[in-house]
């Protein structure tokens, strides 16, 4: 190897070269995000929902539409790491298969309040019901804002099945019957009702 092409491969030449810095950056990290990622979208246990895993019916998935629009991830994660403590506190820890039919999934990273991916069937609706009007009732540390008005704004049934479309065309199985019967599971209910029903959907398949 010559002189010249040591001094061109030189830590010296790339770190005083912006150029050639900011390509030899992109091509690590582009060669990293193939190897890492890429193989992710074909292992079964990150593209196929695990057994018990179904799609939210029409109340839980306008609840998840309202969970997400009050800002509930904020405080809230839904992702259960396999640490010892956090299996003893939340339950199983969570894995791939569950987020299947999630779009987007509600992961989060902070935990103001506690992880909510376990929560389903841990309450009883009316526990949830109170929880959200007044958080302080059931728990007087709490620092979770109230919700109280989702118990008197009622769902507009219309809205559902251009949500189940959508999320048909990105590989959720809604079936068009279901599409066709979606508005008239929403009649009278309440946004406090979706909320819970989506609450008490989360986690269910593991245990």
């Amino acid at each position: 190897m010559s002189d010249n092409e040591v001094k061109f491969f030189s830590h010296e030449k790339i770190e005083t070269n912006n150029f050639l810095m900011i390509v030899l950056i992109v091509l690590v990290v582009a060669v990293g995000g193939l190897v890492e990622i890429v193989p992710l979208f074909f292992q079964r246990s990150t593209t196929q929902a695990i057994e018990g895993v179904k799609p939210l019916e029409p109340l839980q998935l306008i609840g998840r539409d309202i969970y997400v629009r009050e800002g509930c991830y904020n405080c809230h994660a839904q992702m259960i790491r396999p640490f010892h403590a956090e299996v003893l506190r939340y339950g199983h820890y969570s894995v791939a298969g569950e987020f299947v039919y999630d779009h987007p999934f509600q992961w989060g990273s902070k935990r103001t309040g506690p992880d909510l991916h376990r929560v389903g069937g841990k309450y009883n609706d009316e526990w949830h019901r109170v929880h959200l009007n007044n958080p302080r009732d059931l728990v007087p540390e709490s620092n979770m804002p109230a919700y109280s008005w989702l118990e008197s704004a009622p769902l507009e049934p219309a809205t559902v099945q251009p949500k189940m479309r959508a999320l048909r065309a990105v590989g959720v199985p809604y079936s068009d019957a279901e599409i066709t019967a979606a508005p008239a599971q929403l009649e009278g209910k309440t946004e406090m009702d979706a909320v819970i029903a989506y609450l008490q959907s989360l986690g269910r398949a593991l245990k």
